[in-house]
């Protein structure tokens, strides 16, 4: 999921929104109504490289779907840095579309305010049954033993990308597998203005999904198996330093990558200034910044020692769109009939080709377009390598506090202030004294 958002006003409001639910607010989860049957409103997340890429994408489709349907869906493509907010906003006033992507990490967090319809065994048989989704993608739908918040839409995973003609400049022949190479690797890459790998320093979710990754390969996983947050573990603390480490003890990270938030880092490496970059499912992103697909290459991303898979050879989160309907919603059968229409075989290979992301369900990953060199990377880790962020209600104030935290110790490394052990364990301690009290 790529986004940025404005920590204070979230943190805020999603309290809100779960105090509210607490306090008996929100939805009466009855599910909607049908008082509007021929229209829908539907809010898509920015995926492509800008709205207007997204509207050519989408609207073709949207007009299909009238077209099989007679029902009319109103479009509007919300940028990544606004999505939650607006959710948020929608969920206090009971204001909001009928149908609208969220982010799969949000699931756990919004399924608790109760604004979003369950899709129980009833709902997902009216979209073709729930065995139609690969297990990884429904990992990240809400909380475990509740009825899931929402149906995936778009899967992605992290790898490392990285430049050929740099690396073959540098005399590197092949990418790096461990941390301890890909620091080795980077110290022949920076050198004469040019940086080993981008970051995205003021990137608050881009933060955490590195460190998650990193926790679990330190043995944290940041909150408790009671769902008590657990910033400060040995593990938690190694996993965040050794991160912002790579910009303040290995210097492999170009110190203004500190303020980078919108995806600067992909267009430094599209225009040779850095050598490698940690992101989900990039290649249609470089190819709208002109750059070839023979001019880069993929790998798993690093792990610790060894080979990616479970446990501490994670080397991903579950990355990925999921789609929801408002509780609120007036046409009801509409947006079940529309979350099926998106999700169906014909639509998922179409829509995945277009954003160079995988689909979740079954029939359509198996297509050989998503068999590619620059997908397949992504697929294996999926099923073997990647692991679901927090399932928690808490999720996203946890993404916001400790990705801000990551992101001040990053503005310390920019500056030469040191980062070491005690500060690290300092940034986290105030984070998880943000968090509410359970």
């Amino acid at each position: 999921m790529r986004r940025i958002r404005a920590a204070a006003v979230i943190t805020v409001t999603l309290s809100l929104v779960l105090t509210a639910a607490a306090c008996g607010g929100g939805s009466s989860g009855a599910g909607g109504s049908n008082e509007q049957p021929k229209t829908l409103t539907y809010w898509a997340s920015n995926q492509g490289a800008s709205l207007e890429v997204d509207k050519k994408v989408l609207q073709p489709e949207l007009d299909k779907f009238e077209k099989e349907t007679g029902i009319k869906v109103k479009l509007e493509v919300v940028p990544w840095g606004d999505l939650l907010n607006r959710i948020l906003t929608a969920t206090t006033s009971g204001q909001g579309p009928d149908v609208l992507n969220i982010g799969n990490t949000w699931s756990a967090s919004l399924q608790a305010s109760g604004a979003l319809l369950p899709w129980d065994a009833k709902n997902f048989d009216a979209i073709g049954g729930k065995d139609r989704f690969v297990d990884s993608a429904l990992g990240s739908t809400g909380v475990e033993g509740k009825d899931p918040a929402a149906v995936p839409l778009y899967s992605m995973a992290y790898a490392l990308y990285y430049n050929k003609k740099m690396f073959a400049d540098a005399g590197i022949k092949q990418p790096p597998t461990t941390w301890d190479e890909l620091v080795t690797t980077g110290e022949k890459l920076s050198k004469d203005g040019k940086w080993a790998l981008g970051a995205e320093g003021s990137n608050l979710s881009n933060n955490i999904h590195q460190i998650f990754v990193l926790g679990k390969q330190h043995g944290a996983d940041f909150f408790t198996a009671d769902g008590k947050a657990d910033f400060t573990s040995d593990g938690a603390v190694a996993a965040v330093k050794q991160y912002v480490d790579l910009m303040a003890k290995d210097k492999i990270i170009a110190p203004g990558n500190a303020e980078y938030a919108q995806n600067q880092s992909l267009s430094d490496f599209a225009k040779d200034k850095t050598a490698m970059v940690l992101w989900q499912t990039a290649s249609a992103t470089f190819k709208s910044q002109g750059m070839e697909e023979s001019e880069w290459g993929i790998a798993p991303a690093p792990v610790q020692s060894g080979k990616p898979g479970q446990g501490t050879g994670t080397n991903s989160m579950v990355a990925g769109i999921n789609m929801a309907v408002f509780n609120n919603t007036k046409n009801v059968d509409g947006a079940k009939k529309f979350v099926k229409f998106m999700t169906s075989d014909q639509e998922q290979i179409l829509l995945n080709k277009a954003y160079g992301s995988i689909p979740p369900v079954k029939a359509a990953q198996e297509d050989e377009a998503f068999s590619t060199f620059a997908l397949s990377p992504l697929r294996e880790a999926l099923a073997t390598s990647a692991a679901a962020l927090p399932q928690v209600p808490e999720e996203s104030q946890f993404e916001t506090v400790v990705g801000t935290a990551v992101k001040e110790l990053f503005a310390d490394a920019a500056a030469g202030r040191p980062v070491t052990t005690e500060s690290v364990k300092a940034k986290l301690e105030k984070a998880q004294q943000q968090m509410p009290k359970k």
